[in-house]
Formats: structure tokens, C-alpha cells, sequence
């Protein structure tokens, strides 16, 4: 049977340049032609059964998509896929690529994974996969409840608001896939935040600030996301109307680039013109201090008009009428 080359090539196209024994094999390529692709260096063994037919190509995909293919039971259905921060980088949500790669089975299935390469055994492997996105990767529901489970309560917020603002996944896909799990850690506290996150909460740092130091404290309940008339393509993280009083929260964490202060600056003072005040809050001040931060937006409210009165919070020590 005379080798199928446009078939073969169609395949590494698609896989990073990648071939396995098995599909080399049923294209019509001969045990010995293959082993002549290695010896004479113009393909490179990467695993046992797994061919880079470009040697030299060393980038993170490529090991990705090496370590899956070598995975793979090469069956009609997907048995492996990448996942966690793996799954993370190729959706976009994570924008640097892991260290480790991981990888996804289904709970009988053994295999033995090459250096650099996790490998995680689910029980519910068909429901968190997702049919279509190659290569083969966990729902984005799935992925973001992975990583979200790695770090503190605050990351598995970040990760949640971060992915439902990109627009690749809803709150209420989380909220399913979260009740399809027993014993999340932070299960407790993304059902309580899933609700905010979907109507506008950008970061991590923005449920904070609407759980910890709005609604705990009796804030009035601001208006999330709204489009601003100052700068282009910006929206206020919280706007509390009636009053004339712009919240923004900043989780950036001292990351922020000078250019994007400057533009921020320039724009609360444009938005000053119109009897428009505007606050910035930062991540100590909702993760750290969300009493006393409570305590100078009431002030500015109170000063601006408001009526209301501000309540004590569950904390111990809550600074609000002490």
C-alpha cells in the first residue's frame, strides 16, 4: 500500500508537527521506512510511539500536544486530554504557559507519564471534556474550577470573574459544574460570588469589595459596569448614581503600567468637571481592610447626600460604630 504523505501531513498540521506509530502505520508507512525517518534525523523520536517530523521545534505547545498524543489510547474517542493550568493557558485565561503539563484520563485507564508531565485521573472524564476544542482540553466550567481549587479564595474568585468577562463561560456553567463536584475547597465562597460575578464583578478583588465591604457594611447597592462617557472603551466598576460617586477597584496588586494611571487620572478629573466623584480602591483595602473601608465610602456618600446608616459586619473587631 503506497504511503498516504497528503494524509500524514494534513495530521502533523494539526498536531504541532506531530505523528504517532500508530498513524504512520496505518497511512501505509512501513515499521523499517519509519525507523529510517529517525536514524537519518529528518524526524525525532519525543516519546516512545510519539514523532516530531520538524526536529528542532521546542515550544510549549509542542510538548503539549507530544505528551497528549503519547497519552492517547489512539481509540475512535479522546481517553486523555490537557487540563488544569494546562487547559488554562490554551483557553486564554492563564496568559503564560505552565511549567508542568497535565494531563486528564478517565479513572480506570493507567499510563505512565514522560518527565515534566502530570497526569490526573478523573472520575467524570466524558462531562468535563470538551467535544470539539483540539488540542483535546477540559470545558473551560471544568478548567476554572481546577485552578481555582490550587490557590486561597481569592485566586479561585479571580480566575471565575476573569473567565466570565472574557465571555468563555457563564456563571451559571460554573454554578453547575460546581454542583457537580463534592468538596471543592472554596466551594462555599464561589456560590456566594457567582452571582456577583455574572452581573458585572470583573476580578477577585471587585467581589471583595462588593461582599465584604458594600453589602456586609449596608452600602447602598451600586450600579456594576457602567459604560463611561470619559476615555475610550471604559466602564465604571461601581457607580452609585444618586450621588454623583464612582467607585473603581484596582486588583492589579502594584503591577499597574504608568500609562494606564496616567489615562486613569486624566479621567477622574474630566469626570470632576461634571460633579462626578471618583474613589479608587485597591487590593488591601477589600482583602485587608473592608471595614474601614466601608467606613470612608459611607463618609463620601454621607457627604454627597446619602441618608442611610452604616451597619457592623460579621468580622470580629469590625471597626463600623465602635
Amino acid at each position: 500500500m503506497p504511503i498516504d504523505w497528503g494524509h500524514l501531513r494534513r495530521l502533523a498540521d494539526s498536531q504541532c508537527d506531530l505523528l504517532t506509530r500508530r498513524q504512520c502505520l496505518a497511512a501505509g508507512m512501513s515499521p523499517d521506512a519509519l525507523a529510517w525517518r529517525v536514524s537519518s534525523g529528518r524526524w525525532s523520536r519525543v516519546h516512545e510511539g510519539v514523532f516530531l517530523t520538524a526536529p528542532g521545534r521546542r515550544d510549549w505547545h509542542g510538548r503539549a500536544v507530544a505528551a497528549l498524543l503519547q497519552a492517547c489510547s489512539g481509540g475512535p474517542v479522546a481517553d486523555a486530554a490537557l487540563g488544569g493550568r494546562s487547559a488554562a493557558y490554551l483557553w486564554g485565561i492563564d496568559a503564560r504557559p505552565p511549567r508542568q503539563i497535565e494531563l486528564l484520563i478517565p479513572e480506570p485507564r493507567r499510563v505512565t507519564p514522560p518527565a515534566g508531565v502530570r497526569v490526573r485521573r478523573v472520575s467524570r472524564f466524558d462531562s468535563v471534556v470538551h467535544e470539539t476544542a483540539y488540542p483535546w482540553r477540559s470545558t473551560v466550567a471544568a478548567t476554572v474550577l481546577d485552578v481555582a481549587a490550587l490557590g486561597s479564595p481569592l485566586d479561585a474568585l479571580s480566575i471565575a470573574a476573569r473567565a466570565v468577562q472574557m465571555e468563555l463561560v457563564g456563571a451559571g456553567e460554573l454554578s453547575q459544574e460546581l454542583g457537580a463536584r463534592a468538596g471543592h475547597r472554596h466551594s462555599k465562597v464561589l456560590r456566594r460570588a457567582l452571582g456577583d460575578v455574572a452581573t458585572g464583578a470583573e476580578s477577585g478583588a471587585e467581589v471583595l469589595y462588593i461582599r465584604d465591604v458594600e453589602r456586609a457594611h449596608g452600602l447602598p447597592t451600586a450600579t456594576r459596569q457602567t459604560a463611561s462617557d470619559q476615555g475610550s472603551r471604559r466602564r465604571h466598576d461601581n457607580e452609585y448614581r444618586p450621588y454623583g460617586v464612582i467607585v473603581e477597584v484596582d486588583g492589579r496588586l502594584g503591577h499597574e503600567q504608568w500609562a494606564d494611571r496616567v489615562k486613569d487620572g486624566r479621567r477622574d478629573r474630566q469626570l470632576l468637571a461634571e460633579a462626578r466623584l471618583t474613589t479608587r480602591i485597591f487590593f488591601a483595602d477589600v482583602a485587608v481592610e473592608p471595614c474601614r473601608t466601608a467606613l470612608e465610602v459611607g463618609a463620601i456618600l454621607a457627604g454627597r447626600g446619602w441618608m442611610g446608616q452604616l451597619r457592623r459586619c460579621r468580622r470580629a473587631g469590625c471597626s463600623v460604630g465602635a
